[in-house]
């Protein structure tokens, strides 16, 4: 049994990342930046609140292995959200989208990591992908 410790650590990391904010989005306090961003946004507080349930419910699946995959992708989704919406609705151009960029990269980078063991087989069960039917 291998054990691919690059990916635990990246899984863990990107987890604990997505928790921390997640859970600051929720216990935002009057002085957080994230209630006057999320106005800024202009579709409500209730937003503020979804993208952090998206996200702890990412943070949850992209440890699980077998789930790691659909918690890569809401993740990457609302890292998605989060450089257009810098982009195009909250005038802070590329460099307020610098982060949620990086931290797709992480993502997607995870995201890989899972897909081609999946692809290739993972080494604990012998077990192979076809793709090609």
């Amino acid at each position: 049994m291998t054990v691919d410790v690059q990916d635990w650590v990246l899984r863990a990391a990107l987890a604990l990342f997505f928790t921390i904010y997640a859970l600051e989005k929720i216990f935002a306090g009057p002085d957080s930046y994230w209630i006057p961003l999320f106005a800024a946004i202009g579709f409500g507080q209730w937003f503020r609140y979804a993208t952090a349930a998206i996200q702890l419910l990412g943070a949850v699946l992209i440890l699980v292995p077998p789930t790691a995959l659909v918690g890569a992708f809401l993740l990457g989704s609302t890292m998605v959200g989060a450089i257009f919406f810098h982009l195009f609705r909250l005038g802070t151009g590329v460099g307020g989208a610098i982060i949620p960029a990086v931290l797709l990269g992480f993502v997607v980078a995870a995201a890989s990591r899972r897909w081609r063991r999946r692809v290739t087989g993972d080494q604990q069960s012998g077990e192979r992908l076809d793709l090609r039917s």
